[in-house]
């Protein structure tokens, strides 16, 4: 793993866990961060009636997801920052794996080539705080099986999970401020 590898650093898990929120505390708190390629696709297609979406395209989607997570890495890459990011390349796989679609070997050589900091941060499922919104349309039981996925993925890729808390925001923020020192 080259220096710069070891700046950038995965936030994963299930959906409705509070990755997005500790983002932006991460953000809040001075810190570069990347945020989530899928919001962000899903916005723009139904603003547009584009058929990447997970219910309409969902390999598609993946595309489109990969795509903007390439170029997420470079630029933090090339930064010379450590940089949190709000999922990562393996989480395209674990999607992937959950719709039951065969994972495209050009997909499995990107998480190869494209990595992160062996430590990624694992948001468990949080009951409490779950919510739907215009994006999130999974049940809590999706979003549990989300997070084991993307466990096991991150783990075969040879990554190290570390468990986030369940606790306030800020307490999240110092929590991963000082494991990725």
């Amino acid at each position: 793993m080259s220096d710069e590898e070891d700046r950038l650093f995965v936030i994963t898990g299930g959906p409705g866990s509070g990755k997005s929120t500790l983002i932006a505390g991460l953000r809040d708190a001075g810190a570069c961060v990347s945020e989530e390629s899928g919001r962000r696709i899903i916005r723009d297609q139904t603003a547009i009636g584009g058929r990447a979406l997970p219910s309409v395209d969902p390999l598609l989607f993946a595309e489109m997801m990969l795509a903007q997570d390439l170029q997420a890495h470079r630029i933090a890459q090339g930064s010379g920052r450590v940089v949190y990011f709000d999922r990562g390349v393996p989480d395209v796989l674990g999607y992937l794996r959950l719709t039951g679609i065969a994972v495209p070997a050009h997909m499995q050589r990107a998480a190869s080539l494209f990595r992160y900091s062996r430590t990624i941060f694992i948001a468990p499922p949080w009951p409490e705080i779950y919510r739907h919104d215009e994006e999130r349309k999974q049940s809590l039981q999706e979003a549990e099986r989300t997070c084991e996925a993307m466990a096991e993925i991150y783990t075969a890729c040879g990554y190290r999970l570390v468990e986030l808390p369940r606790a306030p925001v800020k307490e999240r923020v110092d929590f991963v401020l000082e494991a990725s020192k």
